[in-house]
């Protein structure tokens, strides 16, 4: 079924982080409802929002991180390309500042 996906290490450990979040902010969310607030963002989010918008940024990361592998190879002189897991950490930050902050 999921044969057309390359399953490696970091892709796993991306959605797996992602279900567990999904999980985790519905426990939250029934034990303690939302309210909006106003942070750097440019509208009132809920704690909901602001996972959707977080989980897009971090999307968004790794897919660069992927689509610019081979350049950033040639612009830093390196031997292969980059870690995946680089962008990994880089998303999950960008997600706990889009969470914490927006």
């Amino acid at each position: 079924m999921f044969s057309w996906m390359v399953w490696t290490t970091p892709v796993a450990v991306f959605f797996i982080s992602v279900a567990v979040m999904l999980v985790g902010m519905t426990m939250w969310e029934t034990r303690a409802p939302t309210m909006e607030r106003k942070g750097f963002l440019p509208i009132a989010t809920t704690r909901g929002d602001r996972l959707f918008i977080g989980l897009m940024c971090a999307a968004w990361i790794n897919l660069a991180w992927v689509g610019l592998g081979e350049k950033m190879m040639a612009w830093f002189s390196l031997a292969e390309e980059p870690s995946i897991w680089i962008s990994l950490v880089l998303s999950m930050l960008a997600l706990g500042l889009v969470m914490r902050k927006g």
